[in-house]
């Protein structure tokens, strides 16, 4: 899933590599969702996406149960997508370079979040619409 024949994160890269995931790519995160979460959780740098990170696996685990299904294949893939470039310890930038190991991590769920900022407010929306606020992880 991850090409190395770029040097930089850009959006460009960011989106061939979204058109790219597939639906397995999304259940390698679902059974992987705790160790991802710790990660997000650990490292300085991507800590202020602890949140958004719940909601996104919130939103992953909505879809693929099929209770949530208001959501193009494309948000979904950057879901998944950038979740599992914080998962994979041998991306661009090694994740265990000390002081920019996750800055890479960081690029590509920024870019991420810019293509499906409007969805995830719509999700967060429906599960406030749905009586589901217990389960809304903000």
């Amino acid at each position: 899933m991850f090409n190395k024949k770029t040097q930089s994160i850009d959006e460009d890269y960011v989106k061939g590599e979204i058109a790219e995931v597939k639906g397995e790519d999304v259940d390698v995160v679902m059974d992987n969702q705790e160790e991802i979460a710790d990660k997000i959780q650990s490292s300085n740098v991507l800590k202020k996406y602890t949140e958004l990170g719940k909601v996104m696996i919130g939103m992953l685990k909505d879809y693929r149960n099929g209770i949530y299904s208001n959501v193009p294949w494309f948000t979904i893939a950057a879901i998944a997508f950038g979740l599992l470039y914080i998962l994979n310890p041998f991306d661009l930038i090694p994740d265990f370079i000390p002081g920019i190991g996750y800055v890479d991590d960081f690029a590509v769920l920024t870019f991420s979040l810019r293509f499906i900022e409007t969805d995830i407010h719509n999700y967060l929306d429906w599960k406030l619409d749905e009586g589901n606020k217990e389960e809304v992880e903000v």
